[in-house]
């Protein structure tokens, strides 16, 4: 049993391990190659988050969704670079609209040459993802399309915030779905399709996708809580200090506009203050930690890996399918 990609997965066949390494290996030469310009400062800017690392969670799906067709096909590494390209772009501007200062370990893109090169290295990103796209044929760049509008409308839900009357914790679950759940469904499509898998498969893999992405998110909407490690490449407590909405947190107001009990209340108050200063941040962190609302985050990202699981079950058995389930299993884990 080997562990493949930052991921860690383990494979337990010789030559689908064999595949998935040999097409990671290639995908980060193409991340290299679609990252270098004639200028330097842009290379520099470009490949600042592909030299930090990162899971290349999406690549992997590629990989894997790939084995129900030939893995060997032509367009599967440029299909996986350009999901890891439209990924990373979209991280470029995540950072400068949550003014954040530190991602995957290293200083972000905007603190060290500030918002308005991150934005610009993040369209160059788009740029190249696109001209990439234009060699798999129209398709690829119909899809992909659809899952940036998908993804753009997510984020833009997030802005805005819930519409009157709706309920804040289906808002969020529509706006993950956008933000996550449409590249990492477009990863398992892009490998079944380029691998020239049956229509029936391409469908099952793109919902799978769709899950895990959501369960993906979930993931590390519990980690930025329940981690004291550097898991999720951030700090723990950075999305509460940046005021971003997760899971967890939702469901403690939803508990407290309910109930009104009045410690729920008193987090709700801590969690509205200024959690600049760290001793009131991990006073809210040992809070929530203690909390149901995180148990019932925990639970939320594993009824959705699951979900995940049962949608492969038309799938032949083989050792891609059972790689693919066990992608579920490590999203759990990550949630504790």
């Amino acid at each position: 049993m080997t562990v493949v990609g930052p991921f860690g997965l383990s494979v337990r066949d010789q030559a689908l391990e064999t595949d998935v390494q040999t097409g990671l290996a290639a995908v980060e030469e193409g991340l290299l190659d679609a990252t270098k310009s004639e200028v330097p400062f842009i290379t520099e800017a470009a490949r600042h988050l592909v030299r930090a690392g990162g899971k290349r969670f999406r690549p992997l799906l590629v990989m894997l969704a790939a084995q129900f067709g030939d893995p060997h096909a032509p367009g599967i590494v440029p299909s996986a670079v350009v999901v890891e390209l439209t990924h990373l772009a979209t991280l470029y501007h995540d950072d400068v609209m949550d003014e954040a200062d530190v991602r995957r370990g290293v200083a972000s893109a905007n603190a060290r040459w500030g918002n308005s090169v991150a934005v610009l290295t993040g369209d160059f990103l788009f740029a190249r993802a696109s001209h990439i796209l234009a060699d798999l044929g129209p398709e690829a760049v119909r899809i992909q399309a659809e899952a940036f509008e998908r993804l753009v409308t997510g984020q833009i839900l997030e802005t805005a915030g819930p519409r009157e009357g709706q309920e804040p914790v289906g808002h969020y679950l529509d706006v993950i779905a956008g933000k996550t759940g449409s590249l990492i469904a477009v990863s398992g499509r892009f490998g079944a399709l380029m691998s020239g898998a049956d229509e029936r498969v391409v469908d099952i893999l793109t919902q799978y996708g769709e899950r895990l992405g959501t369960a993906f998110q979930l993931a590390d909407d519990v980690l930025d809580i329940a981690s004291d490690s550097h898991e999720s490449g951030k700090t723990p407590g950075t999305d509460l200090r940046e005021g971003i909405p997760t899971l967890p947190v939702l469901l403690l107001r939803a508990q407290a506009a309910e109930h009104g009990r009045p410690d729920d209340v008193e987090l709700c108050e801590l969690l509205d203050g200024d959690l600049a200063d760290d001793a009131r941040l991990a006073e809210v962190l040992r809070r929530l930690r203690a909390h149901p609302a995180l148990e019932q985050a925990r639970r939320d990202t594993i009824r959705y890996a699951e979900e995940a699981r049962a949608s492969l079950a038309p799938l032949p058995e083989c050792y891609a399918k059972s790689a693919l389930e066990e992608l579920c299993d490590a999203v759990v884990h990550r949630a504790g």
